[in-house]
């Protein structure tokens, strides 16, 4: 009588579902970013967000896209809006270490395209400041 033993077949997916677990949140924003601490309540990630992250040298990017320097204005003109009263949002992860003025630039040339929902990400925080 000739019977399949799940067994290893159960342990080698155990194994990918933890490989998975593990390596998902990395994939999820390609730029290396060391984002300050906040007390702040976390949001819902939204399927047509649209990620800008500013790494510690004052770079741009869209996505994992890099952005040239003075060549904002025209890639956020190139971001689909969607249908009309439905824009994407912007969800903008700055690191630590960056000056207060680069960071208000970039939200500065994000409102003037159009963007009036603008999310600020950052790591939580367990004390008061």
């Amino acid at each position: 009588m000739a019977e399949i033993n799940v067994t290893p077949f159960v342990d080698v997916m155990l194994v990918l579902l933890i490989i998975f677990m593990v390596t998902a949140p990395l994939l999820a924003s390609g730029v290396p970013v060391d984002l300050p601490d906040s007390r702040a309540n976390p949001i819902d990630q939204q399927p047509d967000q649209v990620t800008i992250s500013i790494d510690p040298t004052g770079t741009i990017f869209i996505g994992n896209e890099r952005v040239e320097t003075g060549g904002l204005p025209d890639a956020l003109a190139a971001i689909d809006r969607g249908q009309a009263g439905n824009e994407p949002v912007i969800v903008l992860r700055g690191d630590r270490t960056l000056q207060y003025a680069r960071v208000m630039a970039v939200m500065g040339e994000l409102n003037r395209a159009g963007f009036s929902s603008i999310s600020l990400v950052t790591n939580s925080s367990q004390s008061a400041p």
